[in-house]
């Protein structure tokens, strides 16, 4: 399957993930597991995790108080967050990109990852309780994301996913480099149905086009799958791709295949 658009993440120098978090053990367990843990471990990224409390003035340790204005819950102050932020800018040279995950934030899509995943140098700040003071947002934060339209109890687990989707955009970390290559939405489109051995098992059979090893048959297979996936799951993601009159075709053949 020919794809377009993919844009690999800048090699030569190993990008640098910093989290400003209250529960620095729980996003440090990702250094211990699955692509993201080798790639850690081989270099190809380094993950460095703050523990927010270590940054306040306050000599009980506490880095949230009662919101202004009444209401239930806490808020993460402005000040320890600031002094987290400006400890770790004194020892860089360049500014990093701060990014503050949040419900409030844009819809992360994979063009933000791909975006992202050129930064020299990423700081996650990881929100707890009601939120996180706003003048630290106006002051310090260069882009807000949210993994979608609900809410967790905190930013560690979108931070977490936020670093395994950067991580395995960047050079060498995927055992084939085009596997991050024919991810879904690299290309605005939902991916292709996978198979593996055997053939044959429990009555179900692999795709005819899959098994002949003809490349050109098994791009045009794929693609037309591709496309319709994508048109039946998320129509807005074809609106948004706009077809060619080939991949209008395919999708044609596709929904004629799917109802005959």
């Amino acid at each position: 399957m020919i794809f377009s658009g993919y844009l690999p993440a800048v090699s030569g120098k190993t990008m640098k993930i910093d989290v400003i978090t209250l529960f620095p053990k729980l996003v440090s367990a990702l250094k211990h597991y699955g692509v993201v843990g080798r790639a850690l471990q081989a270099h190809k990224a380094h993950l460095n995790v703050i523990n927010l409390r270590d940054h306040t003035p306050r000599a009980d340790h506490r880095v949230d108080d009662r919101p202004y204005g009444g209401g239930p819950g806490m808020v993460l102050q402005y000040q320890p967050l600031a002094r987290a932020l400006q400890h770790l800018k004194s020892r860089l040279k360049d500014a990093p990109h701060v990014v503050y995950l949040s419900p409030q934030g844009q819809q992360l899509h994979q063009a933000a990852i791909r975006k992202m995943a050129h930064c020299q140098r990423l700081v996650l700040v990881c929100g707890r309780y009601e939120g996180i003071d706003e003048r630290f947002i106006d002051a310090h934060v260069d882009a807000q994301w949210s993994l979608g339209d609900y809410v967790i109890s905190g930013g560690e687990l979108a931070a977490m996913v936020v670093i395994d989707a950067v991580v395995r955009t960047l050079p060498g970390v995927l055992g084939d480099d085009q596997s991050a290559h024919q991810d879904s939405f690299e290309t605005g489109l939902l991916d292709y149905p996978h198979f593996t051995r055997p053939a044959s098992v429990d009555g179900l059979t692999v795709p005819k086009e899959l098994l002949g090893g003809d490349h050109q048959t098994i791009a045009r297979w794929r693609l037309k799958q591709a496309l319709g996936r994508t048109y039946l799951k998320r129509p807005d993601l074809i609106e948004k791709h706009g077809l060619n009159d080939q991949e209008r075709l395919l999708l044609n053949e596709y929904l004629a295949e799917i109802k005959a």
